[in-house]
Order: structure tokens, then C-alpha cells, then sequence
């Protein structure tokens, strides 16, 4: 299957840094005219295989606040100014607000809320009314594992990506007459500066490993492999859907036990193959 991204205007929010900014940099390597939009942005260039293939086009760098609709708009034009159109967004942007319930401020719980629900509502309005306008057109919205299942001291984060989702299904509706798809993602655990995975003590790395079924931590070039796929015409009947990519989190209550029994099976010179565990993961 060749998913043909060349010459699509990809927007891509909160690419200054991160997941981001891989983002940005994979669907560049795809041949698209992608435009980043952030605060700020890096001066180092974005690391994994989507910086390696030197892209057809730079990726074009806007600076824009996604909480403030007229940043928003002077974006939005900016973009159109550039390349005239967006065939594909990203709502990228987020943060992280952590802390128990009896202990989150207002201040908080509104940041969370306005970036990462109120953001991903403005970039979308604006950016629709030029998708209806050539009649097709992806948008895809940064949700979470978080939404499926939350954490304890996540309220703020879990229910400003449950909101991403909801509003994702309603857009996807209201959308559809023109054919616009609307889609929701939900990583899982993507060592980043936010989250600090990677940094933690081995033994409680383990802790959060033993909950995937791919016992590794995500990539943001598996996110991009993802929304590659859903920007493209492959892709032109899924909407209004949240697609899990969080390598199986919490598909089983104890995924653990499958790489501990597969791994005794591996020592003990079997493959698996008589039932005795499963095989090894590729």
C-alpha cells in the first residue's frame, strides 16, 4: 500500500518540540508541505528516521498560542498565505496538569482544560471552514491513554482528553457532508521531558512496562506511523473513531505474565509452539 502524502499542507500543533516535532518532521519526509505551529521551537533538528530523508519541503515554523482564537486566526492565514489551503491538522498541543483532586487549583484545571480541549476546538473551527471550502480535508486530535483509563492524580489531564474524544465524534458528524474525516489517537507512554519516563529508577520503569503488551516504550515515530496512515486516502472511510496506540496497554489485566512465561520458554529451549508460553515477540 503506498500512501501518497506528497504536496498535502500538513498543520501540525505544538511541533516546536517532542512529539511534535517528529510529527512534523515524518509527514515533511512523506513529500508534504507541513507548517509547524508552537510558542516556541527548537533550534536542534527533530531526531528519529522522519529527520533522516532530507524532506522535499522545510517545514515552515508559526508561531501561535492555541488558547487564544485571534493567535488562532493569524496562524490560520498565515498558512493559507503559504500554501493557500490545509488539507490535513494535527492538534498536537497539550500539557500535563498532575495532582489529586483535593489539591488541584482552578488555575490548573482551566490550563489543562483551555490547551488541551479548548486548543484542539479553535485550531478545528478555524481550519474547517478552509477544509469545507475544498470539500475534503483530515483532522486528527491528540487524546490519550488517559482517556481510557486514568490514573489517580490525573483528573484534570484524563478528563481534558475525554472531552478531545467527545468532540472529536460530534465533529466527525458535523463534518462528514463534506467529506472531512475526524479522528482522535491515544498514545501511550512516549518517553518525554513532560513525563519523565526515562528518567525514572529502573524498578519503577518496570512497573509501567509490565503493563504493555509490547513490553517497550513508545516511540513518537509510532504515533506518526499512525497519522500517516489516517491523513492518507487509505484512510478516507475511518472517522469519528479514537484509535488506541499505546502497544497494548492494559489489554489483559497482567500482560506481564506473557513475556515472563516466554521468556522461560526461550531458556528452556522452546518456541512456544506446543503451548507451553507464547512465542517471543518480534
Amino acid at each position: 500500500m503506498h500512501l501518497d502524502l506528497s504536496e498535502r499542507v500538513v498543520l501540525v500543533t505544538g511541533a516546536g518540540r517532542g512529539i511534535g516535532r517528529t510529527i512534523a518532521a515524518r509527514f515533511a519526509a512523506e513529500g508534504a508541505r507541513v507548517v509547524a505551529l508552537d510558542l516556541a521551537f527548537d533550534a536542534e533538528p527533530a531526531a528519529g528516521p522522519g529527520a533522516e530523508p532530507g524532506p522535499r519541503h522545510p517545514v515552515a515554523e508559526v508561531v501561535c498560542d492555541v488558547v487564544d482564537p485571534d493567535s488562532v486566526r493569524r496562524a490560520v492565514e498565515a498558512v493559507l498565505e503559504l500554501h493557500g489551503t490545509v488539507d490535513v491538522l494535527v492538534n498536537n498541543a497539550g500539557v500535563n496538569v498532575e495532582g489529586q483532586v483535593a489539591e488541584l487549583t482552578w488555575e490548573g484545571w482551566r490550563r489543562c482544560m483551555d490547551v488541551n480541549a479548548g486548543g484542539v476546538f479553535l485550531v478545528s473551527q478555524a481550519v474547517a471552514e478552509v477544509m469545507k471550502r475544498a470539500g475534503r480535508g483530515r483532522i486528527l486530535n491528540a487524546a490519550s491513554f488517559a482517556a481510557i483509563v486514568p490514573s489517580v492524580g490525573s483528573a484534570a489531564y484524563a478528563a481534558s482528553k475525554a472531552a478531545v474524544v467527545q468532540f472529536t465524534r460530534v465533529l466527525a458528524s458535523e463534518l462528514g457532508p463534506w467529506g472531512i474525516t475526524v479522528n482522535a489517537y491515544a498514545p501511550g507512554m512516549v518517553p518525554t521531558a513532560m513525563n519523565g519516563f526515562a528518567d525514572m529508577a529502573p524498578q519503577e520503569q518496570d512497573r509501567l512496562l509490565d503493563t504493555l503488551s509490547l513490553r517497550r516504550w513508545e516511540s513518537a515515530d509510532d504515533v506518526a506511523d499512525l497519522l500517516i496512515f489516517l491523513a492518507s486516502d487509505a484512510a478516507s472511510y475511518v472517522t469519528g473513531t479514537l484509535v488506541d496506540v499505546s502497544g497494548g496497554k492494559l489489554a489483559t489485566q497482567i500482560p506481564s505474565r506473557a513475556h515472563t512465561a516466554a521468556a522461560a520458554a526461550r531458556a528452556g529451549g522452546s518456541d512456544g509452539s506446543d503451548g507451553s508460553a507464547p512465542p517471543a515477540a518480534p
